[in-house]
């Protein structure tokens, strides 16, 4: 559950909508299942294993399978966790903030998408707003992880993820009822290939390899919770599922209740602060609807900004020798002064851009589209050329012995996806986020 929390983000329920309805649909949906088959599993896989040989952090994993300057390719990806979780719990925040609003009825009483948009950029603007609501995300999360990865992390998940899927399926069997709703189911189940471009290709092989939280050092540091008793594979089989299942369910929910008042939801990162609201303002029981999906955003976002502090806590206890209060401490409070600068990004700070992007925006790139990749290349690279495919297999085989033996296909499956198949795409998804591919 703590690894699908990890895994179950923005990247599902807000991002993986708008991308289905940016790039034809059904046919987007079959080309990131086969991309989250070939790149997404293996690499979690290698994470995991790397996590669990070692029973240690990112960078002291690295080092401790394959020497000083590897440890720094484990730092660096501890550094990108950290970052992401500074501008990440900025827009959480934000989401946090809209889940108050909705409960005031301030989120369904909107007469057109401008006066929606008009009221987002006012409050985003607001340096009190966004600071406050960034702290106090951080807040919460912080209170999960200072009670530690059992009682904490582990319970927290076991809390929150049961809740989400309650909230996601109540919300599709809303959307289903809807008019206009098989409308939207036939442009999720039957594909369109004429609409499939370049772009929409390169898109879902990021969005393959982005949902699932890699490149981080989390998911290494997770697999260092793991016993040896635990199959890898029956544990990341399921991770992938779920969070196929929640993107699905997200994409079903979001369209048949935007199909249901004639508009498709292809509107970008606007979606659920533009969109969706003025959306909600059109329905029966509208309140209420707008009220169980900032829940659902909101504990999505917390599960995955819990994961993307915890490899920053985890080094700390390990290579520095905190405690672990004392880790979550340090950890959750540089996560706010360095998310300051996005959180003041769009008020008093909106003149203050790098590459003519705003500080949030550039942060979000600078992760999204260069650091994380970097972090995933490094992982598959230690384990096909420096680790060696043979010893990660053995790893992968302790406590998975039998999938092997009943699956013959997993053995080559994994060499050519660790020395060759996920090492080329994570170029090709760097090569499309630098504008090689135009």
């Amino acid at each position: 559950m703590a690894v699908a929390g990890s895994a179950i983000g923005l990247a599902n329920i807000w991002r993986f909508p708008y991308l289905v309805g940016k790039n034809g649909g059904a046919a987007f949906i079959l080309v990131y299942i086969f991309f989250l088959a070939l790149i997404g599993f293996p690499v979690l896989v290698a994470e995991i294993a790397i996590g669990r040989k070692t029973l240690l952090n990112p960078s002291g994993a690295l080092r401790k399978l394959g020497g000083p300057l590897w440890s720094s390719g484990g730092k660096l990806m501890i550094l990108t966790g950290f970052l992401v979780s500074s501008f990440y719990s900025v827009v959480a925040g934000w989401i946090l903030g809209y889940f108050i609003e909705a409960l005031q009825g301030n989120v369904s009483n909107f007469t057109s998408t401008i006066e929606a948009q008009n009221t987002f950029l006012s409050l985003i603007a607001s340096p009190y707003w966004g600071l406050c609501f960034h702290f106090l995300f951080l807040l919460f999360c912080a209170a999960v992880l200072y009670l530690g990865v059992r009682e904490g992390i582990e319970k927290g998940t076991k809390i929150m993820m049961p809740i989400l899927f309650v909230v996601l399926i109540l919300l599709v069997i809303k959307g289903i009822s809807l008019d206009n709703s098989s409308d939207a189911i036939t442009f999720l189940l039957s594909p369109d290939w004429s609409v499939l471009t370049k772009g929409a290709i390169l898109a879902a092989l990021g969005q393959a390899f982005f949902t699932l939280s890699l490149g981080q050092g989390t998911m290494i540091t997770y697999g260092s919770y793991l016993s040896k008793k635990e199959s890898i594979i029956k544990t990341c089989i399921p991770v992938i599922l779920m969070d196929l299942v929640v993107s699905l369910l997200a994409a079903v929910a979001v369209f048949t209740i935007a199909f249901s008042v004639g508009i498709q939801p292809d509107s970008g990162p606007g979606l659920i602060f533009h969109t969706l609201p003025w959306v909600f303002s059109q329905l029966s029981g509208g309140y209420l609807i707008a009220v169980a999906f900032f829940l659902l955003v909101l504990l999505a976002a917390m599960t995955s900004e819990i994961s993307a502090l915890e490899p920053l806590i985890a080094y700390l206890c390990d290579e520095k020798g905190f405690s672990r209060h004392k880790a979550v401490m340090w950890a959750a409070t540089g996560a706010f002064i360095t998310g300051i600068p996005s959180a003041l990004s769009y008020g008093i700070l909106k003149n203050w851009t790098i590459d003519s992007m705003p500080i949030l925006d550039f942060m979000d790139y600078l992760c999204s589209s260069i650091l994380i990749p970097i972090g995933g290349l490094l992982a598959v690279a230690f384990v096909g050329w420096r680790w060696k495919v043979s010893n990660a297999i053995q790893e992968i085989k302790v406590g998975s012995l039998e999938s092997f033996e009943k699956h013959r296909w997993l053995t080559p499956y994994f060499k050519i996806s660790f020395q060759f198949g996920a090492p080329i795409f994570i170029i090709l998804i760097l090569m499309n986020a630098l504008g090689l591919f135009g």
